[in-house]
């Protein structure tokens, strides 16, 4: 074990994943960030999907650093299609909708994690990918969400990366741990270099 404790300052099933997979020790504290409340404002602001990707991350990270010791990672992720930041949807009609009018066509994934300690951010990066979809069918569309079921709720995108969602794409450009919504190797080299994991 890391002689500080590393901590992840997210309920995200796929980046519990990313580290666990990594072979990195960590708890789970979550943040309790109102992230829409945050993001609908910086919008409002004019901010850009990846700035609020950013910002969020930097807030999960310093809240719960607040109250626990160790390496505190946040990160947050955003989907920008034709300029604009998309949510989750909440249905898998609205999910058949959402594949729909992002087939044939390319997104972006942006990326953002932060790590703070103290209370502070001593490290972030931001990755962003660019992916394009198939120009798949219909029915390709009926028989993918039936098969996922809610599990395609769970991503912006309404696809896991890691899964059947595979099929959606004709090209994938970025960072794999990225697209699963956590960038990994600056944050390795990161905790190896403060003793946190082994050199």
């Amino acid at each position: 074990m890391s002689a500080e404790p590393i901590i992840l300052a997210s309920k995200s099933a796929a980046r519990r994943a990313v580290l666990t997979g990594a072979g990195v020790p960590f708890e789970v504290a979550v943040a309790g960030v109102d992230e829409d409340a945050v993001k609908n404002a910086m919008l409002a602001d004019g901010a850009s999907p990846r700035d609020v990707a950013d910002a969020l991350a930097e807030l999960k990270a310093i809240r719960v650093s607040r109250s626990k010791p160790g390496f505190v990672i946040g990160s947050d992720q955003t989907l920008e299609f034709e300029g604009q930041l998309y949510d989750k949807v909440e249905t898998v009609e609205a999910a058949a909708e959402r594949l729909k009018a992002m087939r044939g066509k390319p997104h972006k994934l942006h990326s953002a994690v932060v790590v703070a300690k103290d209370g502070a951010p001593i490290w972030r990066e931001i990755v962003s990918a660019t992916l394009t979809m198939r120009d798949f069918s219909d029915d390709f569309i009926t028989a993918y969400l039936a098969a996922e079921g809610d599990q395609a709720l769970g991503s912006v995108g309404c696809y896991r990366l890691e899964g059947p969602g595979a099929q959606l794409f004709s090209k994938i450009e970025g960072d794999y741990f990225a697209i699963l919504g956590l960038p990994l190797m600056g944050l390795l080299d990161l905790f190896r270099r403060h003793g946190a994991l082994k050199a």
